[in-house]
């Protein structure tokens, strides 16, 4: 039999041994999926979380969701690459997530999850779990996510596959920087990068307490990867990277608007990557979120995000809503 609970202290869930097992490696194979990159999340972010579990003997399925007034979202932000349902290995993913979506429709009327990935099939999955409770479910791509799957090559194989412009650049001013790399959290480094970012095309950061708060644990843990760019003695570009599970994260990177016709942030990248590919030997690089142009000549692959829009067609005041939704589909071929 399955039984759905929700917990909406962090605690509760820390003291329920099989479940903290479940956020945590092996299982939690990125930050994201962590229960320290929820508890950041709520302490900076003013975030009132309703983590939903489904359990059924030892198997567990887990959806980190928040309330925002009458509807229920992803527990994520701005720093979130994806969210994603965790499942214990060998569950009943079907089962567990049809019990999920049934439950639910008593804790809200609308329910928005995004990004999620479907590398595994978790949006069909959950798709058809929640269109089979009696839900309308609207899907549709949100974002992108550019990754490159290593595949065993050395740095410099890699790099002879990248564009000629992009390897001319390294070959001009690769020398016209300093570049430094930490796997330390280094307080001065820290700030030498919110100086920079400062000064960069960037738009304000979201959240910087979260963003350092995150950098610290990671440093402590040893995931952090720092590279700083000088010139002069002054920092002009940065870049803060994780590496776990074989996964090398890039998490923000910028440079300085003065900076650009010595393309910091190239040189940087490039002794990054080094790092990652030739002694991290990661085998994936995952660039995040959004379309960027640069992103292209670092990565191969391009996979979807998407975002599921589901409500309960019984209640009024979904119905607006509904109707844009639709109207968005029908517009978009979907």
């Amino acid at each position: 039999m399955i039984v759905v609970t929700y917990h909406d202290d962090l605690n509760e869930v820390q003291g329920d041994a099989r479940l903290a097992a479940l956020l945590d490696a092996p299982h939690a194979q990125a930050p994201f999926d962590r229960l320290d990159w929820w508890r950041g999340l709520l302490k900076h972010c003013d975030m009132l979380p309703l983590i939903a579990e489904a359990r059924d003997g030892h198997s567990r399925a887990v959806l980190p969701l928040l309330r925002q007034g009458r509807s229920i979202v992803a527990l994520a932000n701005w720093y979130s690459f994806r969210v994603a349902p965790l499942v214990t290995e060998g569950a009943d993913k079907a089962a567990l997530f049809a019990a999920l979506a049934t439950d639910l429709a008593t804790q809200g009327p609308r329910i928005i999850l995004s990004p999620l990935p479907n590398e595994n099939g978790e949006t069909d999955l959950l798709q058809h779990a929640f269109g089979s409770a009696g839900w309308t479910v609207f899907r549709r791509q949100c974002d992108v996510n550019h990754v490159l799957a290593v595949g065993g090559r050395s740095f410099a194989e890699y790099m002879a596959a990248r564009p000629g412009p992009l390897r001319t650049t390294l070959k001009r001013k690769g020398g016209k920087v300093e570049v430094r790399l930490e796997t330390e959290f280094d307080p001065t480094s820290w700030d030498a990068y919110e100086a920079v970012y400062a000064q960069s095309w960037k738009p304000s950061e979201g959240s910087p307490a979260f963003l350092r708060a995150f950098a610290e644990a990671e440093g402590q843990a040893g995931r952090l990867r720092m590279g700083l760019a000088y010139a002069d003695a002054e920092p002009i570009a940065a870049q803060f990277w994780t590496v776990e599970h074989g996964t090398a994260f890039i998490h923000k990177l910028a440079h300085t608007q003065a900076s650009k016709p010595l393309s910091p942030g190239t040189t940087l990248s490039a002794a990054l990557f080094e790092q990652v590919i030739d002694r991290d030997r990661v085998s994936l690089v995952d660039f995040g979120t959004g379309n960027d142009g640069y992103k292209r000549d670092w990565m191969e692959a391009v996979r979807p995000r998407f975002a599921l829009e589901m409500y309960r067609p019984g209640w009024p005041g979904n119905w607006p809503q509904m109707a844009r939704a639709a109207l968005r589909s029908l517009r978009s071929g979907g």
